[in-house]
């Protein structure tokens, strides 16, 4: 693939995940932080489609022999450590590495301190790296391959694990609908989201 094509591809998967995130409203600090305390299950659901979807994909491209596995080396201690200390940044900011730029994108100026913390965070890191290689965090196990612990190809193993992904999330969706976590209105149908008798009216009016 040529560099041209590559930013092209890019750009093109850049401007799908984008419309997908707004669609979905993850990128909203409320939905991410009620992901964090347990209280609604969007950011979950929007999560798992994609690992689906992008397992699906890899499946294919891989199965045809289109693409290699390049896998990374497994550091379990990094891989714990890190994922805590990005779940409270997340908490606290309610903002992810992949929702900062929709945030800024949709009016939320406090988005920008998020973008900056996380830039100098990275560039932190660069340089912290090599120390940290060297302690418990830089140690761990080969490259592994999830299907090569129990011997079967990899595409049948991707093709699996995002059956699985479908069944949970039809599970999830049957216990929270997602129009019930967005509110009535999320399609902007009034007649849905109109309470139905003065009593509704006075509890939303109280909300």
């Amino acid at each position: 693939m040529s560099l041209t094509l590559a930013m092209v591809v890019g750009i093109a998967m850049g401007i799908v995940f984008g419309f997908a995130l707004e669609k979905s409203r993850v990128f909203e600090p409320g939905i991410i932080v009620g992901q964090m305390q347990m209280r609604n299950f969007i950011m979950l659901k929007v999560f798992l489609t994609a690992v689906a979807t992008g397992a699906v994909v890899l499946a294919v491209l891989n199965g045809f022999g289109y693409v290699k596995l390049q896998p990374k080396a497994a550091l379990y201690a990094a891989d714990i450590v890190g994922g805590l200390i990005l779940g409270v940044g997340i908490t606290l900011a309610g903002a992810c590495p992949g929702t900062t730029l929709a945030q800024i994108g949709a009016g939320y100026r406090d988005a920008l301190f998020t973008l900056l913390g996380g830039l100098f965070g990275a560039v932190t890191f660069s340089y912290a790296q090599p120390a940290l290689g060297k302690s418990f965090l830089g140690q761990g196990g080969g490259k592994l391959i999830f299907t090569d612990l129990i011997g079967i190809p990899y595409w049948i193993g991707a093709l699996v694990l995002a059956a699985v992904i479908i069944v949970v999330l039809v599970a999830m969706e049957a216990w929270k609908p997602w129009r019930d976590e967005l509110g009535n209105d999320v399609d902007g149908d009034s007649k849905s989201a109109r309470p139905s008798s003065p009593a509704k009216i006075r509890a939303v009016a109280a909300e």
